[in-house]
């Protein structure tokens, strides 16, 4: 957790993040941004209803990956560690 405050992009993550929160939130779950590593990969936490749902993996690739990536071209990609 040392590195994300001194990864350049990690404010534009987390205000992203923040802003796709409560759609998640409204079905029972949450996300929690845990860092950016060297190579520009976003790693959240899904937690709530959305740890174990069948549907996370979609969740992450057409949700949260895609609007990440729509906006922060340089992010690769997002990964749910607890996935």
């Amino acid at each position: 957790m040392e590195n994300q405050s001194k990864h350049p992009l990690t404010d534009q993550v987390v205000n992203i993040i923040d802003q796709i929160r409560p759609y998640l939130q409204s079905d029972g779950g949450d996300i929690r941004f845990v860092n950016i590593t060297e190579d520009n990969v976003v790693q959240v936490e899904l937690q709530g209803a959305c740890h174990s749902c069948p549907m996370a993996t979609q969740t992450m690739r057409n949700g949260v990956e895609a609007t990440i990536l729509k906006y922060i071209p340089e992010i690769k990609s997002v990964v749910a560690i607890n996935l």
